[in-house]
């Protein structure tokens, strides 16, 4: 196992210090609601003096994407686009986003929040006594909800608005929800389930109190995530467990980013062993195309990943647990080959070898060797090595 020593001759990108809390991510909804307000003067200026009403926002999709090397994270480059309100291609488009930014100011002044699907029920009716309405579909309100987010620079948990929920905790952390009764409870005491992580993290709903963990643990599928806490690995290795089921979603992402930089724990991502697995750990490391605009809040590049890899399959015996790539796992292996954030020596070695043999290993394929051999030889062991892909 040499990939620590690959490393260590810089084949990654290194950043000198640990991420901060940033100025973005202490913004609280009273700012917030200043800036969609300051927007709305913008307009109404405009229209008092004669000029056409136009909403800016950055211009989305791999075009504007850039990766920046020297932060490690994905980013929204500075390409804007603009909707003019007298332009008949925008108008309809240019309504449906005032009437999304009127309404998140109004979740922001009155403290309360929504889902994606109710604002978009909230908003949607018939204009006058036409046969038009507001919105047709949710995918709409969705899309102005995302110009919104990248007009005023923030995401839309800072606008009160979330997704459904996705991703489990489990470890000895003490949070306090400071919106529902200041309740105050410890992760490693809600029963096996551990905590369901809301889709809205943010410091001022959910504080981070006490916290006896050395590691966050990222894991990928619900099975593995039960096996571990099922094995006492959060007690036993003083680790706080994510599950994320899956690709993480953004309450997940940016719990982890939270916890990574407000408590300072190394973040180590555990996936099957496939290009869907690794790229998912890259999403949790370096953030996403679809919202590179907000990696800052979202990504940890400092995330080692721990594994599964092809190399365990050799160094653990596992030749006859293996299963046949898929042709989407192969085409997925060759667009990460391409990436810039995947163009060190020890991922190229790894994706390289996948094309190669094409196979990939399941996490649950360590059940070969005994139901408790992940949490009391392989994560245990791999992480006294640091023996981890960068």
């Amino acid at each position: 196992m040499a990939r620590k020593t690959a490393e260590s001759k810089g084949k990654a990108p290194v950043r000198k210090r640990a991420m901060k809390e940033t100025a973005k991510e202490k913004e609280d909804p009273k700012v917030i609601a200043k800036k969609i307000e300051n927007m709305a003067k913008e307009i109404v200026a405009d229209i008092k003096k004669g000029n056409e009403p136009t909403f800016h926002t950055q211009m989305r999709g791999r075009g504007n994407v850039k990766f920046n090397e020297e932060q490690g994270l994905l980013e929204l480059g500075d390409k804007m686009t603009s909707r003019n309100f007298l332009n008949i291609g925008h108008a309809r488009r240019y309504m449906q986003t005032m009437l999304v930014s009127a309404k998140a100011h109004d979740y922001l002044k009155e403290r309360k929040t929504a889902s994606i699907r109710e604002i978009y029920y909230e908003l949607k009716h018939t204009l006058g006594e036409t046969k038009e309405n507001t919105f047709e579909d949710q995918t709409e309100s969705d899309s102005c909800i995302v110009d919104l987010e990248h007009s005023i620079d923030s995401i839309r948990e800072k606008l009160n608005l979330h997704a459904n929920p996705k991703g489990t905790l489990y470890g000895d952390i003490t949070l306090r929800d400071k919106v529902h009764n200041n309740d105050t409870f410890n992760c490693a005491k809600l029963g096996r389930g551990g905590w369901s992580v809301m889709s809205r993290i943010e410091p001022e709903e959910i504080e981070m109190k006490d916290c006896n963990a050395k590691y966050v643990l990222v894991i990928e599928t619900a099975a593995m995530y039960e096996r571990l806490v099922e094995e006492g690995f959060a007690k036993k290795n003083k680790a706080i467990l994510v599950g994320t089921g899956g690709q993480a979603a953004r309450g997940s992402r940016r719990l982890i980013h939270r916890l990574h930089v407000e408590k300072k724990l190394p973040v180590y991502v555990f996936t099957d062993g496939d290009p869907y697995g690794w790229y998912i750990y890259s999403v949790v490391k370096q953030g996403s195309m679809a919202l590179a605009a907000h990696s800052g809040l979202l990504a940890v590049p400092d995330a080692k990943y721990i594994g599964m890899t092809l190399e365990d399959v050799e160094d653990y015996g596992l030749q006859n647990v293996t299963e046949r790539m898929k042709d989407g796992d192969i085409k997925r292996a060759k667009e990460m080959m391409a990436y810039p954030w995947f163009q060190n020596k020890p991922w190229q070695k790894e994706l390289k070898k996948a094309l190669q043999q094409k196979i990939r290993i399941e996490q649950q394929a360590l059940a070969n060797k005994s139901l408790d051999f992940v949490a009391t030889k392989y994560l245990p062991e791999k992480i006294k090595k640091q023996d981890f892909l960068p």
